[in-house]
């Protein structure tokens, strides 16, 4: 499987808990060594409060998703050959996400009959693994909504 670079992000800003500043908050997604990862850097532009979080798993924290649906729109990944076989696409499921076979199959069905919608390195991170099994995919992007 081939390294590629796949990351999305976005900067929003809050208020400091500290110092009811403004507090810039860089929020991303990111796919590291085959691995969904996310992160977190927020820095207040009034007081010294400043951090920097990452981590990874199988489901990105819902804030970190919002934002990044929020802001770009969400990724359809749809079968090319809607008659693919099933086989490797369940294995992409199981492996990329860590489903059981029953929630992976409910995730091919849908896939089947009009794709899977998620964020786009979600769906890119899928989309990579199902092309390394030799099954046909696309990844389109949406307009986000308002």
């Amino acid at each position: 499987m081939r390294s590629t670079v796949i990351t999305q992000g976005v900067t929003v800003t809050a208020r400091c808990a500290e110092c009811d500043g403004v507090l810039m908050l860089d929020i991303g997604q990111f796919v590291e060594r085959g691995r969904l990862c996310w992160g977190t850097e927020g820095y207040c532009l009034s007081c010294p409060v400043a951090w920097c979080d990452q981590d990874s798993g199988d489901v990105t924290p819902e804030e970190i998703r919002r934002a990044l649906l929020t802001q770009h729109g969400p990724a359809r990944l749809r079968l090319t050959d809607p008659e693919a076989r099933m086989v490797p696409v369940l294995r992409a499921l199981r492996e990329v996400y860590g489903l059981s076979l029953p929630r992976a199959r409910v995730l091919a069905n849908e896939l089947r009959a009009t794709g899977l919608v998620g964020t786009f390195v979600e769906m890119e991170l899928l989309a990579s693994r199902l092309r390394h099994l030799a099954v046909g995919v696309t990844v389109d992007m949406e307009s986000p909504t308002e």
